[in-house]
């Protein structure tokens, strides 16, 4: 009988360790610090027009294709954070690697962040087919982290949302999500989520900073609590109006909010602290 209360202690210790059905694993983050603590920084998101590195801001957004590595190294010296801006849910024919994505994969017109609204010049991918697209997310992250950027914001995250052309699910977006960040955690780089609202909830303890647009204009902006309730930046742009029109509001959620045009270039207004 001792040898069967054995044996059976032993399945159980086992069991205890292995998750149960329905439970999730949470990213692994010894490799890759996570955001740090205290005030969120000041932010711009530049990615059209010649970058003017004497904006005012602690983080920059940048394109990550765009961005030479000595003008990487000439912000990061002067103490910016760098965040790799990338595409990763939609191709953009413009991009040198664009030839790498299948034509199986290319989907409706989708507006890529820094294009004019209605001029449409990307399309959306089919997030479910991974081991097409995770060669070349692989290699955007690399590039990044070659470049000295210390985060990443893949574009692209919520196709599910859109008339993307396939039939994408909540969960074919969640499942990509969480492994886009996984990759950028395996380039050494803090993934942050673009936009995806209806999913922060589920995608916060993947991620360690958001990025939003227009979450005031669409009266969104309390689904992104759970980023600030667990310490993370939210960083926010509104298209439309003055920083008097949304400014108590956001900075009311705990954002850092500023006004661009859509083009994503060099003017922005900033909201007061």
């Amino acid at each position: 009988m001792s040898g069967i209360h054995r044996a059976a202690g032993l399945v159980l210790a086992v069991a205890l360790l292995l998750p149960t059905q329905g439970c999730r694993l949470l990213p692994d983050r010894s490799e890759v610090p996570p955001w740090p603590g205290g005030p969120t920084p000041s932010w711009q998101w530049q990615v059209s027009g010649q970058l003017d590195p004497t904006v005012d801001a602690e983080v920059y957004v940048l394109d990550g294709f765009l961005i030479s590595l000595e003008t990487a190294r000439r912000l990061r010296a002067d103490g910016r954070r760098l965040v790799c801006h990338v595409e990763a849910g939609i191709y953009q024919e413009s991009r040198p690697d664009a030839a790498r994505f299948p034509a199986g994969v290319l989907g409706a017109p989708a507006r890529v962040p820094g294009q004019p609204s209605g001029t449409p010049r990307g399309r959306w991918l089919d997030i479910r087919q991974w081991s097409v697209l995770e060669p070349v997310l692989a290699d955007r992250f690399r590039l990044c982290r070659g470049k000295r950027f210390v985060a990443v914001l893949p574009v692209g995250m919520d196709g599910y949302t859109h008339r993307s052309g396939f039939p994408l699910t909540f969960d074919d977006q969640l499942a990509f999500n969480r492994r886009v960040a996984e990759l950028a955690r395996q380039a050494q780089l803090t993934p942050g989520l673009a936009n995806d609202i209806d999913q922060v909830l589920a995608l916060e303890p993947y991620f360690d900073f958001a990025v939003n647009e227009e979450c005031v204009r669409r009266t969104e902006c309390a689904r992104l609590v759970p980023f600030t309730q667990a310490g993370k930046p939210v960083f926010h742009v509104e298209y439309q109006g003055s920083t008097a029109d949304f400014c108590t509001t956001s900075v009311g959620y705990g954002l850092t909010s500023i006004r661009k045009d859509r083009d994503l270039g060099v003017r922005r207004d900033v909201c007061p602290p």
